[in-house]
């Protein structure tokens, strides 16, 4: 491909670019139903950790540790959508209709055999997963049961998960919102029925959570299934399986491979530190665990248009439109941060009031409204990493965000958190300046990145 000559403007100068008006309306169109999808699924886990925070704190802790492993098994899944929505994305750009098509039928066969994987190891080793992760054995028997169960059913997500990411690679978004829309109300009234015992239905508290939340997800997979075969892919593309589309799943592999390798390393960070923290006792395990479902509300928006900004680049991409790639990456990034940072100053003046609303506990209070105000600082760099992550892959650069993460994360956010918080003495509170520092480190890493324009021509529709 010959090379591009680009006039790229300076920082300042993008703050007054100008995107085309198609650009920003299929902005809008993919970001509201995004953020909408993203919020509802943030209220399935936030109505499970809400819900049985007035079972008990010590529940809460339970859950939020077993959920973090779940999620982290689920990781598993994203190597495959990743790569999904991003050729999905770059095939309808270049007009390759019929090989979008193959990926999706790859996609789903791939996460079924690898959600069957999981769901047999989350179901079988739940008390082994739960006790290496430093669980008291007073709260073992709630989180090994919840995770036996939610476990059980990890390939309803899996195929739930490739489902969406079609849709809306598909320009589509509107209906994995509507989907978790329902999902999100049957939840809801799950957890009241089941979790206290309401109309006439046992009182099966942290159980009763685990039962609503897999209902939902199998609603959700059904409604999904039906929806992408009637409007985004005709049929089943069954050919996959007599003549083995080795290219797609070379470049789903080659995407999907450093692109979840982000989230994994950052997942598997985040487990590290989890247990880090479990050992610093019940009350700091269950002021994490309503941290991040409290402050993820901060960057819901955030994770909205970086998704939506993403399926944009990757078809601009595709067409060859590099220049309207990079003022598109810009301009997501410009937004992501204002929208991120106001939230967060809201969220942390409100601190207090929220954790009274939560808890009893006044060491839990204290240590959450103080955390609160830190991530102030820490959504500085949160938004600019959520998008260029987002936007790097989706022009195909796949292996930088992996290697940034990898080396920063580990470095900064789990052996500079463990140094300050438990040999230093500084506990949690120590362990989130941490924290702090190593996104706003990544970010600024990321900014060069993107201004540089390294990581033009790697996309996928050539190849």
């Amino acid at each position: 491909m010959p090379a591009i000559t680009l006039n790229i403007p300076s920082f300042s100068s993008l703050f007054r670019s100008r995107i085309k008006s198609p650009l920003r309306r299929e902005l809008r169109e993919l970001t509201l139903p995004i953020f909408i999808e993203t919020l509802l699924i943030m209220m399935l886990g936030a109505a499970d950790t809400f819900m049985l925070s007035r079972h008990s704190d010590a529940s809460v802790a339970a859950v939020g540790l077993a959920n973090q492993v779940i999620t982290f098994c689920f990781l598993v899944f994203e190597v495959i959508n990743l790569g999904t929505s991003v050729l999905c994305s770059q095939y309808l750009g270049a007009r390759m209709r019929e090989r979008m098509e193959k990926v999706v039928g790859l996609s789903l066969s791939l996460n079924l055999l690898f959600g069957l994987i999981i769901s047999a190891i989350l179901c079988i080793w739940p008390v082994e997963i739960l006790r290496a992760m430093g669980l008291e054995e007073g709260m073992l028997r709630s989180g090994a049961g919840y995770m036996r169960l939610v476990g059980l059913f990890a390939f309803v997500q899996a195929l739930s998960m490739t489902l969406s990411a079609t849709l809306r690679s598909n320009n589509k978004a509107i209906y994995p919102m509507l989907v978790i829309l329902v999902v999100n109300v049957l939840n809801i009234f799950g957890n009241y029925v089941l979790i206290f015992g309401k109309f006439g239905a046992p009182a099966l508290g942290v159980m009763g959570s685990a039962v609503s939340t897999v209902l939902a997800r199998v609603v959700a997979m059904l409604i999904l299934f039906i929806i992408v075969f009637r409007t985004t892919v005709s049929r089943f593309p069954w050919e996959i399986f007599r003549k083995f589309p080795v290219k797609d799943f070379r470049n789903l592999m080659k995407i999907g491979l450093p692109s979840a390798g982000e989230s994994l390393s950052y997942s598997c960070s985040q487990l590290v530190i989890a247990f880090f923290i479990t050992s610093l006792g019940m009350e700091a395990l269950a002021v994490r665990t309503y941290c991040v479902n409290i402050i993820m509300f901060t960057y819901l928006f955030c994770i909205a248009i970086a998704h939506g900004g993403a399926i944009s680049i990757g078809h601009l991409v595709g067409a060859d439109k590099w220049r309207g790639a990079y003022l598109m990456g810009k301009y997501v990034m410009k937004i992501g941060i204002a929208i991120t940072f106001t939230m967060a100053v809201i969220c942390a003046f409100s601190g207090h009031y929220i954790f009274s609303a939560l808890t009893q506990n006044a060491e839990i209070i204290k240590l959450g409204t103080t955390i609160l105000w830190i991530d102030v600082l820490l959504e500085i760099g949160r938004p600019i990493n959520i998008v260029y992550v987002n936007t790097l892959q989706a022009a195909g650069d796949v292996n930088y965000p992996f290697y940034v993460g990898l080396i920063f994360m580990w470095s900064i956010a789990v052996v500079m958190a463990y140094i300050v918080g438990i040999p230093l003495g500084f506990g949690i509170i120590g362990m989130w300046w941490m924290f702090t520092l190593d996104e706003n480190v990544r970010g600024i890493v990321f900014l060069r990145r993107w201004d540089s324009c390294g990581w033009m021509h790697k996309g996928f529709t050539g190849k």
